[in-house]
């Protein structure tokens, strides 16, 4: 058994925008609610590895690991898996950019598998990672169309 999410969100910006204010990884801890820092550990051409650091949780724990990610502008798609695993196995990620009539659709699907001393297993990991990303890409929704209304030229 193994984990899968795949969550979707069309944002009403330009391409270059959402993909530009997406792939900053410096700037997450403004972008996503849940991370409190992003340190860059090194960059090998596209490929960029960092560590993340959450907020503290509910009974609060602050989880941290070391990712890595390579986006490719050509295809619009980010590759991206967990380095320090922590309590999963593996975790992989793929986002996807695709330009819609409302604006650009980010797509996120993610392969994982919990190992099993892990506090929770992948129904428990999915159900949390489902409800996270809703949150996390309305909240990137958000900011990046303010700042696609705010670099428009007033008519």
């Amino acid at each position: 058994m193994s984990g899968h999410t795949d969550n979707e969100v069309v944002i009403d910006a330009p391409l270059d925008l959402v993909w530009s204010m997406t792939n900053d990884v410096e700037s997450w801890p403004g972008l996503f609610t849940e991370y409190a820092s992003a340190e860059i550990l090194y960059r090998d051409g596209d490929t960029v590895r960092f560590r993340l650091t959450m907020r503290p949780d509910e009974q609060g724990k602050v989880w941290s690991w070391v990712s890595e990610r390579t986006p490719d502008p050509v295809t619009r798609t980010v590759r991206a898996r967990r380095v320090e695993t922590g309590p999963f196995e593996y975790m992989d990620i793929r986002w996807e950019y695709t330009e819609t009539p409302g604006g650009v659709r980010m797509r996120w699907t993610q392969d994982f598998h919990m190992k099993p001393q892990a506090p929770v297993d992948d129904e428990r990991m999915t159900e949390r990672i489902n409800r996270n990303s809703v949150r996390e890409m309305g909240r990137i929704k958000s900011l990046v169309e303010r700042a696609a209304r705010t670099a428009s030229p007033v008519s």
